[in-house]
């Protein structure tokens, strides 16, 4: 058993991830050595920008998985922005998920929330689903909201990326990102890897929780709350 990865865009020629195979390989290599034994690939689902067809999502993911080190588990999920074609997906049962199962990634735009998206994804809890949120930390109205924050977390599991804990995506998203931890409001934290350079701020972002909060976060944030995102458990 390792750390568990469930946001990483380790796929090769699908959006702004990995260019090709041999990085691929380079990241993979990468977080196996940081300590993650399952990878998911979260390719991006962005209407007008990254919308890769699940025929070429499963070609690269058969690519990068013949050349995975065997300590890593190459899993597949997908990043899917908060859009029309999210919304029609939703309407159909189809948005592309971790393993085909309930729980599935999530992102907005970070000057605004959709509207009505605290009450959607309460419905999607109360039918059974998991939204996960990805780098929360982003999204400015989270910024000086708290109550917003605490109705948002009720019904997604808050998935912070560790090179906002490090630092490298601006002051305010590391000071968001860094509360969100300590303060337990976030299940997990999450790689969001894209080459493999961000591999080492991920490492920064690591070294950074258990200075901070101690080895027991580190396995919570990266083993146990991944896990239980996956089975569609919330902190509480």
């Amino acid at each position: 058993m390792g750390f568990v990865d469930l946001h990483s865009h380790v796929l090769f020629g699908l959006d702004d991830g990995s260019r090709d195979l041999a990085t691929s390989r380079a990241m993979l290599g990468a977080l196996g050595a940081l300590g993650f034994s399952e990878v998911y690939a979260t390719p991006h689902q962005k209407a007008g920008q990254f919308m890769p067809t699940r025929a070429a999502i499963d070609s690269a993911f058969a690519a990068v998985q013949g050349v995975c080190p065997p300590a890593v588990r190459l899993r597949l999920a997908a990043e899917n922005m908060w859009d029309d074609v999210f919304f029609v997906r939703l309407q159909a049962g189809e948005i592309p998920s971790y393993d085909d199962g309930d729980a599935f990634l999530v992102e907005v735009r970070p000057p605004e929330l959709p509207l009505g998206m605290v009450d959607q994804l309460f419905r999607l809890r109360m039918a059974g689903k998991a939204p996960v949120l990805a780098h929360p930390e982003r999204y400015q109205p989270l910024w000086t909201d708290d109550g917003l924050v605490d109705r948002l977390r009720a019904h997604c599991a808050f998935v912070c990326d560790l090179g906002a804990i490090a630092g490298y995506h601006g002051k305010v998203q590391q000071k968001m990102a860094r509360r969100f931890v300590e303060d337990g409001i976030a299940a997990a934290v999450a790689s969001d890897v894209h080459t493999v350079e961000d591999v080492r701020t991920a490492a920064e972002g690591i070294a950074w929780i258990e200075k901070r909060l101690g080895k027991a976060a580190v396995t919570r944030l990266l083993d146990d709350g991944p896990r239980a995102v996956l089975h569609g458990e919330l902190p509480e």
